[in-house]
Parts: structure tokens; C-alpha cells; sequence
């Protein structure tokens, strides 16, 4: 069961971007249960090295703590699937890729298993850093779908958050 079709990424990714590109913005992804679907997402757009500076798959918590500069005392304390270490992600991210200006992060349970007591499957943690701005977090719980789908609502809903992230950022929207 799939929540978002391929029309929906492709429409989301060419609109982050064209918007990024406008702005002069590059990014950065720092992905775990997306194992890299969202930077896979920005480059099937033509142009799109013009925007995406690199992305990160820190599947593991050693990777998270290597690549994105996650401190793993966070990891052991509120676990890999929460608000801490999204936030964690994006802005260790960001303050360790130099040329990235803006930065997405994805932790979460995409299952069949790995659910735990109070963190089911379907639950992910989204995190947006930029260069200057307060850092934004949001969860959902994808519950109903199957991995593939909850993988693919991460990634629209990834493409959605640096979306008006921008859009904060210029001046012309605000994020909730």
C-alpha cells in the first residue's frame, strides 16, 4: 500500500529544487529509514547538482554519530527514533558539511518489526536545520502502511518540511 504515487516525489523534489536554486540554497540529507530516498528524489531532477551538496545514509547509530555528529550519550537517552536525534541530525549535518545551507533529516520505524513500547511502526521523526534559523522538527505515525509506503510518505513529507522551510526562510510563508 502506497501513500504518495512517483508523480507526487517528482512534483515535490522539482519545486525543492527549483526553490533552492532560486535562493542559492545547497542541501544536505541525512536519511536512516529513507536509506537515501529523498537525495534519490532530488537527483532524478535535471539541474539538481546545482542544489544537493550531499546526502548522508546513517542507517546505524554509529553512523549517525560518525557522519552526522549525533553524540551517542542522545542515542542511548531518547533512542534513535525521536525529536532529539532528528534535530541532532539535521544541524550536526549541517555544521560539518561547509557549503550546505539547509539540511533534511529522516529517523524512524518503517517495520515490518523494529516497533517498540510507545514507538510503533510507522512512526518517523523529521528535522530541518538552515543557516541562521531555528531548526524545525515534526512526527507522524504512517500507521496502515507497509514499509515501502511509509518509506515513500517520509520521503514527500521530507520534500514538504525543507519546502517551507525555504518558504520561512524568504519570508513568503510560515511553517505551523
Amino acid at each position: 500500500m502506497n501513500a504518495f504515487n512517483s508523480e507526487d516525489v517528482s512534483r515535490l523534489a522539482a519545486k525543492v529544487t527549483d526553490r533552492a536554486r532560486a535562493l542559492s540554497l545547497r542541501i544536505v540529507t541525512v536519511e536512516s529509514c529513507t536509506g537515501g530516498l529523498v537525495s534519490a528524489a532530488l537527483t532524478d531532477i535535471a539541474g539538481s547538482s546545482d542544489v544537493l551538496e550531499c546526502g548522508l545514509v546513517t542507517y546505524s547509530n554509529e553512523a549517525k554519530t560518525a557522519l552526522a555528529g549525533v553524540p551517542s550519550g542522545l542515542i542511548h537517552t531518547h533512542g534513535a527514533v525521536s525529536k532529539a536525534v532528528a534535530l541532532a541530525m539535521a544541524e550536526g549535518a549541517l555544521s560539518r558539511i561547509e557549503r550546505a545551507d539547509l539540511a533534511v533529516s529522516i529517523t524512524g520505524i518503517a517495520g515490518p518489526g523494529g516497533a517498540t513500547p510507545g514507538k510503533p511502526v510507522g512512526l518517523v521523526h523529521f528535522a530541518c536545520a538552515r543557516r541562521g534559523e531555528a531548526s524545525v522538527h515534526e512526527h507522524h505515525v504512517f500507521a496502515g502502511l507497509d514499509r515501502e509506503g511509509v518509506r515513500r510518505a517520509s520521503v514527500v513529507t521530507a520534500l514538504g518540511l525543507m519546502l517551507r522551510m525555504m518558504e520561512r526562510g524568504d519570508g513568503t510563508a510560515g511553517l505551523p
